[in-house]
């Protein structure tokens, strides 16, 4: 019976990381009531406490953990344990680690969408490319104009301050959404992000920043190109106030960025959207599509061609292939396993955020007169006939 002690332990710490996220699945609305209020408390504490280091404490924790296990292995051989015996603690420690990450954050992924609490209606674009060729032509005419407000260096590239500097106005853009824009879901804790420690390694794999719910840290890798730098940062903290969804941190960073008063970080908010919706635009194999996609590239100015050319190769230089499909075949693993069947796909599902925000924001307000216009009823119009077949009334 000793020998399975350690696999007892380790189910019944499965089993309970499976029910509560069945309980949460089940009970969406009930978890949407309190659950990502209280966890974002303990994120607040738990940020405040570990923003006394510098450094990522969870790293170190990584290394502490990996240090033990390869300790327990030597012990194991040493004293003669069990190997049956020894793998089932391990198991439970990893099980155990798992059931504190859901109980902590995990059901976030069950809470409701972004979009109910931004008070977002979600438009349904149906079979036509227009509404997201009109949202990206939006998004271009955006990044092209804030493209000429940031400051640049003498070779056109975007002079950034310091990685601490930026990091600490990413709280701007998030107070004014929480105080100007009434929208309560990001008033989580706004400490600024940590660069994440061996930055080199992460970037082979593709990995921009990590948020690390058991310690409460966000972090950033600090060699990302300027341009795509404050929205990352404010991905990285709208997962850290629980908002777990990937599409649903990408249209919080989108918003923080662009309500952000530093002219970078707006370019940087307005910059990724056109870049998201442009790469969907870019997936129909329609004429309409393909010659809306030459249109928009045509028409960048030389100042976001020249940042949409080091954002790329920054990517094409540092990535390693393998180890890139390795973090993301564990990354979709770990999406899925949490709640979200899209996986690694719902970074792009963002798309449709922007498209609906493009809707509600910028086209409706400017066209309700023409809509209001267009279905108003004239009943000496001839044109219009009641459905009960009675004649247009006629001036005599």
């Amino acid at each position: 019976m000793k020998y399975w002690r350690g696999y007892i332990v380790a189910a019944a710490f499965a089993l309970l990381s499976v029910g509560l996220m069945h309980f949460a699945a089940a009970h969406q609305n009930l978890v949407d009531m309190f659950y990502p209020y209280v966890t974002r408390m303990i994120q607040d504490a738990l940020a405040n406490w570990t923003a006394n280091a510098s450094f990522c404490l969870w790293q170190v924790l990584a290394v502490v953990l990996v240090v033990l296990f390869i300790a327990s292995i030597v012990v194991m051989i040493l004293l003669k344990w069990n190997v049956f015996q020894w793998l089932g603690w391990v198991l439970s420690a990893v099980c155990l680690l798992w059931c504190a990450h859901t109980g902590l954050y995990g059901l976030n992924q069950y809470a409701g969408p972004l979009a109910d609490d931004i008070r977002l209606n979600m438009y349904v674009v149906g079979d036509s490319t227009t509404p997201l060729i009109n949202a990206t032509t939006y998004f271009q005419e955006k990044t092209n104009e804030l493209a000429l407000q940031v400051p640049r260096d003498s070779d056109g590239r975007i002079d950034a301050p310091a990685f601490q500097k930026t990091a600490a106005q990413a709280a701007d853009g998030f107070h004014t959404l929480v105080y100007e824009k009434n929208l309560s879901v990001f008033a989580g804790t706004t400490t600024p992000v940590k660069e994440l420690g061996w930055a080199d390694m992460y970037a082979s794999m593709g990995i921009t920043g990590v948020s690390m719910p058991l310690t409460g840290e966000a972090a950033v890798n600090p060699n990302l190109p300027a341009v795509s730098l404050p929205f990352t940062i404010c991905h990285e903290m709208a997962h850290r106030m629980c908002i777990a969804k990937e599409r649903d941190a990408n249209m919080a960073a989108f918003l923080a960025a662009t309500a952000n008063s530093d002219p970078i970080y707006q370019y940087s908010g307005y910059f990724m959207a056109f870049q998201y919706c442009y790469n969907s635009l870019s997936t129909i194999s329609t004429s309409t599509a393909a010659n809306a996609v030459k249109r928009l590239y045509e028409g960048l100015n030389p100042q976001v061609r020249q940042d949409l050319a080091d954002y790329s190769n920054y990517f094409n230089t540092t990535i390693d292939p393998q180890a890139s499909d390795f973090a993301n075949s564990v990354n979709d693993a770990y999406l899925q396993a949490s709640g979200d069947k899209s996986g690694i796909k719902s970074y792009g599902e963002v798309t449709d955020l922007l498209l609906s925000w493009y809707w509600q924001e910028i086209y409706q307000p400017n066209h309700t007169d023409d809509e209001e216009e267009e279905d108003a009823f004239d009943p000496f119009d001839e044109e219009y006939v009641y459905q009960e077949g009675l004649e247009v009334a006629k001036v005599s």
